[in-house]
């Protein structure tokens, strides 16, 4: 069994979530539930194996053990049922980073990006601040969740400059395991379209509730043909620190355009610790991730509970995977600046703001850590409204 009731300090420690906190909120004293990293402890199994080789005194330049790949594949297979093969995995340094390797190996700087907002922010970002335009291609509400917007799709990518999809799966912020059908048609119309898609499943391990992820590329062929997968360990495993990012690329022709620009760049070689945390998450992991996942549930409930009991204008989500919760505070009735002054001035809360997503009246909250420190931040909450 592990404590995830336990507090841990990361003050000090060059935590974005508190280090950042004067520079983005204007305040260092704000209870921060906004970046997505967890305030559990990281597995043990996971220390020790970093800290083992932390005994030999030399640091060098270092391959990419066998071990790694194997790690990789098995945990997708078992985990996903998803079939990977070596040749098609590729170490990369950070979803983030690969987003934009991607955007300047396959795009002309004239052609453009598709999204589907309300979406992780840095997809929008990331293809901008590389000079390219970005297309939206917004998801549709549903009864407390959304769907993809195919009709929409459709219009969005007669423009033949439309060259590539981001596709967040599960989706950040609201959590959505996306049904087989709906990649399935995804798959086909971008393929029609000539569309690469990233598939970024940086919390595929987390899936709620009885949920189960479906990788993207494994879909159909045509999704095969179009897609450049990346995921990581560090959600999961709580090692966002240590950067552990890979891609998996089926198609050989993408992956020879692809990974023959990551080579050039150098980019593809790890440091010492991401293929030793890597190989330790994904061979010992499973009961802690299961343990870790059963907690997320219970904090999510934990909120629904408390707002339905004490602040019914705000309205949670249920995310189907990940620690983050999709509020939507519209019931409320405040405007962008005031919906933020009542979280950061009144509340003393840091959460990350809807707008950023392409929401406003919206706030996404992380729920990985002690319920104690959720039950304090939905006390804030209380007090203030």
């Amino acid at each position: 069994m592990y404590d995830f009731d336990k507090t841990v300090d990361r003050r000090g420690t060059g935590a974005v979530k508190y280090e950042a906190l004067p520079a983005l909120f204007g305040r260092a004293d704000l209870l921060p539930l906004w970046v997505a990293d967890m305030d559990f402890e990281t597995p043990d199994f996971i220390v020790e194996a970093m800290r083992r080789r932390l005994d030999h005194p030399v640091f060098g330049y270092t391959v990419m053990p066998e071990t790694w790949y194997g790690a990789v594949t098995g945990w997708l297979r078992d985990r996903h049922g998803w079939e990977v093969r070596k040749e098609w995995l590729s170490y990369i340094p950070g979803i983030v980073k690969g987003i934009g390797m991607v955007i300047n190996a396959f795009l002309a700087p004239d052609e453009k990006v598709v999204i589907q907002p309300p979406v992780y922010h840095p997809f929008r970002l990331v293809p901008q601040h590389n000079g390219r335009e970005v297309v939206y291609n917004p998801l549709r509400p549903t009864e407390g969740g959304y769907e993809m917007d195919f009709d929409n799709l459709e219009q969005v990518l007669q423009d033949p400059k439309c060259k590539l999809l981001i596709l967040s799966n599960p989706h950040n912020p609201a959590g959505i395991v996306w049904p087989r059908e709906t990649l399935v048609r995804l798959a086909e119309i971008c393929h029609a379209h000539g569309v690469l898609v990233i598939s970024d499943e940086i919390h595929c391990d987390m899936a709620l509730f009885g949920h189960k992820h479906v990788p993207f590329a494994c879909v159909s062929d045509k999704a095969a043909a179009i897609s450049i997968t990346f995921g990581a360990p560090s959600k999961t495993f709580n090692i966002a620190g240590i950067v552990s990012s890979y891609a998996v690329v089926p198609d050989p022709d993408l992956r020879k355009r692809f990974y023959g620009w990551v080579e050039a760049n150098e980019f593809g070689a790890p440091d010492i610790f991401a293929p030793i945390a890597t190989v330790a998450a994904f061979t010992q992991g499973e009961p802690w991730r299961e343990e870790m996942v059963r907690y997320l549930e219970g904090n999510v409930l934990f909120v629904e509970d408390y707002l339905a009991k004490y602040i019914p204008a705000i309205r949670p989500m249920r995310p189907q995977a990940s620690f983050l919760v999709w509020l939507d505070c519209t019931g409320l009735g405040l405007d962008h600046d005031a919906l933020v002054s009542l979280f950061v001035d009144k509340a003393g809360l840091a959460l990350n703001d809807g707008d950023m997503f392409g929401a406003p009246g919206w706030m996404r909250l992380n729920i990985g850590t002690p319920r104690a420190v959720l039950q304090e931040a939905l006390e804030r909450l209380r007090a203030a409204i």
